[in-house]
């Protein structure tokens, strides 16, 4: 807790953001940091409420109210210790997790929650800034290694723990960088990619071996990476997306979110610049794909959902501590753009190859289909899971109905010695989550490796 009287005395402050019209201008994160008196407050609203609901939900189960009540007494290095005691990489949560901590939140039965979230970042950015964080290199190593194909948040976590256990750690990865999702498919105005890059360095001081360039499943195959480690940890994340079915999406200027959020990410040149575009997918990465679109230039954007729009407050049917389902503004849809809600696209229209405009009608009167003019249409409807293919025809891996490999609830899959976590297994979730399935899966590859009960920390302990 912080101060027992704190979320009577002082509102709930979010951290200020740059200005929508000079932030568009630029790609550099728009947050600002918070002041430290102010950080004081707003963990001291953290009260007493004897059950701290917010550990319910946050999948990584963090100390909340310690982290909140240290902050509140200044005792910024102590915070930073439980924090990261739970969580290998609050400077990556604290810009990218929606805080499902924050909807379990006590005061958010009728008031608004402590700013937890942005808390964990200035915790972690006071820590580096103050160099607590220093590399941590394990004084025995054990002998055993393990191959992790993936670098995303479940396969960084687990190469962390691993590592931390004494075993040799190699990250195998597709691309011509480290960092998966956070790197390629994260717009640098959420996170600046020197966020990873600070973050790898200690890994790597730690002793975490990156190979880049490694197409796992081509070469080396899956059965010759299985036979030179002592464990394979499959974290390749959930790559499918989730595609217009109608006649006309091979026409230039239909593309998927992440090759437009890629070819940004990579400093390829833009291609919003000047067009007409319209954002199928009302979630996070269609957010991701506005703000984007903004800062190339785009003459319009519209960001259409097919479910209808959020209720203002929490319905019956979607009780505290639950995460509340109601209507939000990102901070993408802040900066402009229009929005528009239950529209389900007919038909696509071109001309000699290339998008003219699109047809949709609106669910509740579907007897009315309107044409709109478009340049350019991002697909951002989400993703239907993993890529499993790979290993389930080389190394025999099951998979599951959705195509997603198939774990035990110790991250075990159907071949021994052969683990996966994060949304290679769970399907497309939280950074939360991932990170999460990555330390407990490195708590069951320990086990494995060593044979007896794994000494790395549990949130279930």
């Amino acid at each position: 807790m912080g101060k027992p009287t704190g979320f009577m005395d002082w509102e709930r402050h979010p951290p200020e953001k740059r200005d929508e019209a000079q932030r568009v201008k630029d790609s550099r994160e728009f947050i600002l940091p918070m002041a430290p008196e102010e950080a004081k407050h707003q963990a001291g609203r953290c009260m007493d409420c004897g059950v701290p609901f917010c550990h319910q939900g946050c999948p990584l189960g963090n100390i909340i109210p310690d982290f909140n009540e240290h902050v509140y007494a200044g005792r910024w290095k102590a915070a930073w210790e439980v924090l990261s005691s739970t969580n290998n990489f609050p400077e990556f949560t604290g810009r990218l997790c929606p805080a499902p901590c924050e909807g379990a939140c006590v005061l958010a039965i009728d008031q608004d929650p402590v700013t937890i979230e942005h808390l964990e970042k200035e915790i972690i950015e006071r820590a580096f800034a103050e160099g607590w964080v220093v590399p941590r290199v394990p004084a025995v190593r054990t002998g055993k290694r393990v191959a992790i194909v993936g670098s995303g948040p479940a396969g960084l976590a687990a190469a962390a723990q691993l590592n931390q256990a004494g075993h040799t750690v190699t990250v195998y990865e597709r691309s011509e960088k480290v960092g998966g999702l956070l790197r390629f498919g994260i717009p640098d105005f959420k996170m600046e990619k020197s966020v990873i890059d600070r973050r790898l360095e200690l890994l790597e001081a730690e002793g975490v071996e990156f190979l880049t360039g490694a197409d796992v499943g081509v070469k080396p195959t899956w059965v010759e990476l299985k036979a030179g480690a002592d464990a394979v940890v499959i974290a390749i994340g959930a790559q499918r997306p989730r595609l217009l079915e109608l006649p006309g999406t091979e026409l230039r200027g239909v593309v998927l979110a992440m090759d437009f959020l890629e070819a940004q990410n990579r400093g390829q040149p833009a291609i919003a610049t000047g067009k007409r575009v319209v954002i199928l997918g009302g979630g996070d990465t269609g957010s991701d794909c506005l703000g984007t679109s903004h800062r190339q230039g785009a003459a319009s954007v519209m960001q259409v959902e097919l479910m209808p729009a959020p209720p203002q407050a929490r319905s019956e049917k979607n009780p505290w501590p639950q995460w509340p389902l109601v209507f939000r503004t990102s901070s993408s849809q802040e900066e402009g753009g229009k929005r528009l809600f239950a529209r389900r696209t007919t038909r696509l229209e071109g001309r000699d190859g290339q998008l003219t405009a699109l047809h949709w009608v609106d669910v509740n009167n579907p007897a009315d289909e309107e044409r709109v003019e478009v340049d350019l249409l991002i697909q951002a409807m989400g993703f239907v899971g993993a890529d499993g293919r790979q290993v389930h025809e080389q190394l025999g891996v099951e998979l599951d109905a959705r195509g997603n490999v198939k774990v035990s609830p110790s991250f075990a899959t159907s071949v021994p010695g052969v683990f996966s976590g994060g949304d290679s297994s769970r399907g497309a979730s939280l950074i939360v989550w991932a990170i999460s399935d990555g330390r407990e899966l490195a708590r069951s590859v320990d086990t494995f490796l060593t044979q007896r009960p794994s000494r790395l920390p549990s949130k279930k302990t």
